[in-house]
């Protein structure tokens, strides 16, 4: 493995960074919240950039770029605080419909590449989990969805959801277009920035064009893309936590007390060692683990180790940096708050520290 950035992708980092300064400032009003159409204003300029279909192939008007492209991507937007629709539609979604879509779903594939669609996930449960019960597959022919799932993230923007349903052969998944007769959205409570819907299935017709994979085959196609969310959401704290280890040594450097700068006592330098070691430890492990998954080779340990050490590290670097800022880390005109949210929100996306503990257990043979 060789972790030095190609050409290539140090002109995408580099672009990602200038694109997201101007577009994505740290510095806002307190308590201010982006607004559905500042986020699809955002992500209509990021689709200029070609930003959805960077996973996509070149001959459906894709970018033809590697998932390690993808993790500097997920990188820079984390370093932003940037809300944006990347992991669950540019990542999530399309690797699923291009691994296990028709022809038709490919077609949506090239049209979420340019932007023109987005796809969100309507997969967990009123427990938070990913057991779809709640929501049940009914009827042969003529199928119809009932019942509900929570927290779907930016389902409001949403063209298209994918939705897991349980059915006599299992859970089994579908591309169902949010226009349908049937789908109701109703708003969440959500931290920082984030926009979670409920959403309701009333006798929603399905068919088995709408199927990914094949019936009753629901896990083994999710399973793979969701370890890409994984990562993506990794990525992102990482970005965060790098923020915060910029903005902290800083402050170390231009915060007097005692008629020097704060960061001339060694216990505040301990502490910034401290955030760099969080920062940069986590990051080769989600690089390793993305590598692994390009190449086709196992990774679900390897994700979910990245997954939860990423989550812990980036937590630790937002609460240790607390202690560097005093007061002004809780106030709403600093920023750090809002990096310290975000990364609680991520490290739940795609598995929870639980989820993640009993994969890698189970892969040294612990039951």
């Amino acid at each position: 493995m060789d972790f030095r950035l190609t050409d290539g992708q140090q002109l995408l980092q580099s672009a990602a960074r200038d694109f997201l300064a101007r577009h994505c400032p740290i510095e806002v009003a307190p308590g201010a919240e982006p607004r559905r159409d500042d986020r699809e204003a955002l992500w209509s300029r990021m689709a200029e950039l070609g930003w959805p279909g960077l996973l996509v192939p070149a001959d459906l008007g894709g970018s033809d770029g590697t998932l390690l492209d993808a993790m500097l991507l997920a990188e820079e937007i984390g370093r932003f605080g940037a809300e944006s629709l990347y992991a669950a539609s540019a990542v999530v979604a399309t690797s699923l419909l291009l691994s296990a879509g028709s022809a038709a779903h490919r077609r949506v594939v090239a049209e979420m590449a340019h932007g023109r669609r987005v796809c969100a996930l309507a997969l967990r449960e009123d427990s938070g989990e990913l057991r779809p019960e709640a929501i049940a597959l009914r009827g042969e022919a003529g199928a119809t969805l009932e019942g509900r799932k929570l927290f779907a993230s930016d389902a409001d923007i949403a063209s298209d959801l994918i939705v897991a349903a349980r059915g006599r052969r299992g859970v089994t998944l579908f591309r169902v277009e949010r226009a349908r007769p049937g789908i109701a959205l109703a708003p969440m409570p959500a931290m920082e920035g984030e926009r979670l819907f409920e959403a309701t299935f009333a006798a929603v017709a399905v068919g088995a064009a709408d199927v990914l994979g094949a019936e009753g085959d629901g896990w083994e196609v999710l399973a793979p893309a969701l370890r890409l969310g994984a990562l993506a959401r990794s990525a992102e704290m990482i970005g965060a936590a790098q923020r915060i280890l910029d903005l902290a040594v800083e402050h170390a450097k231009t915060r007097v007390q005692s008629g020097r700068p704060i960061g001339a006592f060694q216990a505040v330098q301990h502490a910034c060692a401290d955030l760099a070691r969080g920062v940069e430890s986590a990051r080769p492990l989600v690089w390793s683990a993305a590598w692994k998954a390009q190449e086709g080779l196992p990774c679900e340990a390897d994700v979910a180790m990245a997954a939860s050490y990423a989550g812990d590290a980036c937590l630790a670097v937002a609460r240790k940096a607390h202690q560097v800022f005093g007061a002004i880390g809780y106030c709403d005109e600093h920023p750090l708050h809002r990096f310290h949210k975000r990364i609680l929100a991520a490290r739940l996306s795609y598995g929870d520290p639980v989820h993640h503990a009993a994969i890698i257990a189970r892969a040294i043979g612990l039951t």
